[in-house]
């Protein structure tokens, strides 16, 4: 659901990270915000909960090229990671453009894994959306940990559409912009399209 700024000519897209609590959604959009150009991005806002942060910032990727004569900016969006936090993730969720869920590749976190991406169907239908049909790219992210469980496996549970999907490991940033870039090209199509 982007939105066009006629005066600045640009349409702004919203790209949410979602995931189960501490499986880098954070550390993703601090990787991206700290290796973006500081007079191409806003300031980074960050809602501070007892456990976790919901960040926010909005950065325009000048090398994305524009869509009849309107430049793109996407704004990030991560979600708290809690399912306590229900009522906050519906609400990031309302006008999303693009979807990242992030996975934590850690075997004994898969069943959070798969209960977060439940949760995020659900909440995708209380808006009106249906995950299958948005621009939307898995991450797996924590591979450089040694209770990794294989891409296959984590294939298998986490990516039925066979949508994008990369590896990643979000401290040092690998996977990071591969990801990003992926879920934002993924948007540019549905908006040229006229989606």
């Amino acid at each position: 659901m982007s939105f066009i700024n006629y005066s600045s000519r640009e349409i702004n897209c919203k790209i949410v990270y979602y995931g189960p609590g501490l499986c880098g959604k954070t550390t993703n959009l601090q990787y991206v915000y700290a290796k973006t150009n500081p007079g191409a991005r806003g300031k980074m806002i960050s809602l501070a909960t007892e456990t976790e942060r919901t960040l926010f910032f909005d950065f325009l990727p000048l090398s994305l090229g524009e869509i009849r004569g309107f430049k793109t900016r996407f704004h990030l969006y991560t979600v708290p990671g809690q399912v306590f936090y229900d009522a906050s993730r519906k609400l990031i969720l309302k006008g999303v453009d693009g979807v990242v869920f992030v996975a934590d590749s850690q075997i004994e976190r898969m069943e959070a894994n798969l209960e977060s991406l439940d949760n995020l169907r659900l909440n995708l239908t209380e808006h009106g959306y249906e995950l299958d049909k948005l621009p939307y790219v898995v991450q797996y992210n924590k591979r450089d940990l040694p209770n990794a469980a294989t891409v296959e496996e984590l294939r298998r549970l986490l990516n039925e559409g066979s949508v994008p999907d990369f590896e990643a490991v979000a401290t040092t940033g690998d996977g990071v912009f591969d990801t990003l870039k992926s879920v934002a090209k993924l948007v540019l199509r549905e908006l040229k399209r006229g989606g």
